[in-house]
């Protein structure tokens, strides 16, 4: 099946760069031209620098992206029966390809906070919850170990009683030095209940020196690691820590089924994707990245289409429970991100009803 899907791929990146390679010939420019192969060769040389400047999965991210908007500016020249020339048409749309990639590439570059404040009407003992949440660091794509900690020179200013990290912290092509780098700067971080961590698709699974590396170096920095746990916080607070559904996991009940539920629980999943079952027990909180707040438009519908997850971005609310959605610090691999930005999260959890000097 996985050869099939990628030989799908792979033709419709053939024809996706034949298009704009037609396209491109489009411009006025190449009416000068007569040899019709110096115009394959010229049409291509752009083609040929980016794939040396990006990484592939960089280059087939543009390429792609140029072939969509070539395709909806075409179409709707034709709507318009073809009131702007061929070759307007085709500087218009690499005009705004190349606008809409510098935009992505600024969002995935620069890190925003984004606040959500939720009630709860169980007792809290405190007037407030405040929690951090990290996700989808991936470093190594957007930032390496060195770039990690100045971005959390930033958030370790803030103060927090807790900070969550809700997988894929390291990616394929994290470098070992990097690794070590990245868990060292997570010392920054000195949230009243400490620094929690679970596991996403790309922390563990691919390499095992990594992975081993990755969990020596997490459990130094004082990091607590959740794998199907429950950790007791403050005695009336529950952080439920769950695998990744990529391996065999509990179900949330198996999880929760002991647990005192007039305290307030909050869960971990890497992959918003139980949300019903996760509704149904009556947690309260569910954090959750792995989709990249959709990364580019209209992806996180085809994962919902799909069902692949149960949300791709935001706050959702199910019966009681707040679903959380993080576009994550970073990317899998690729520089842009043309449908969110990335993030770190920050909520506030208010105890309604108490008030706690």
């Amino acid at each position: 099946m996985f050869f099939v899907v990628m030989i799908i791929i792979l033709i419709i990146l053939l024809f996706a760069i034949f298009y704009n390679l037609v396209n491109i010939q489009r411009i006025k420019l190449f009416n000068k031209i007569d040899n019709k192969t110096l115009k394959w060769i010229i049409s291509c040389i752009p083609f040929a620098i980016l794939y040396l400047v990006f990484n592939s999965v960089n280059f087939v991210s543009i390429v792609l992206h140029l072939f969509l908007i070539l395709l909806l500016f075409n179409l709707i020249n034709f709507v318009f029966k073809n009131k702007l020339s061929k070759s307007t048409i085709s500087i218009a749309a690499i005009s705004f390809c190349f606008i809409y990639m510098l935009v992505g590439a600024y969002n995935a570059y620069h890190i925003r906070q984004t606040n959500y404040n939720i009630e709860t009407s169980k007792d809290l003992k405190m007037d407030s919850l405040k929690i951090i949440q990290l996700s989808d660091a991936h470093v190594g794509t957007t930032f390496d170990g060195d770039g990690l900690k100045e971005h959390l020179k930033k958030i370790s200013k803030l103060d927090s009683d807790i900070v969550v990290i809700t997988g894929d912290f390291i990616d394929d092509d994290t470098s070992k030095e990097d690794i070590i780098k990245s868990c060292n700067a997570l010392s920054l971080l000195k949230p009243k209940y400490g620094v929690y961590f679970i596991y996403g698709n790309h922390d563990k699974g691919y390499y095992s020196d990594k992975e081993i590396l990755l969990k020596e170096y997490l459990e130094k920095n004082n990091v607590k690691i959740l794998e199907d746990e429950v950790e007791l916080i403050n005695d009336n607070i529950y952080l439920i820590g769950r695998e990744d559904r990529r391996y065999s996991r509990k179900t949330i009940s198996d999880l929760t089924k002991d647990l005192d539920k007039s305290k307030y629980m909050i869960v971990l999943n890497h992959q918003p994707n139980d949300y019903k079952n996760e509704s149904e027990d009556g947690v309260d909180l569910v954090l959750s990245g792995h989709t990249h707040g959709g990364q580019f438009f209209p992806l996180g519908y085809v994962g919902i289409l799909l069902k692949q997850n149960d949300n791709w971005y935001g706050l959702k609310k199910i019966n009681n429970t707040s679903f959380i959605v993080n576009s994550g610090l970073s990317s899998w691999a690729i520089d842009f991100k043309t449908g969110t930005f990335s993030e770190y999260v920050v909520i506030d959890v208010t105890n309604k009803g108490n008030n706690y000097e």
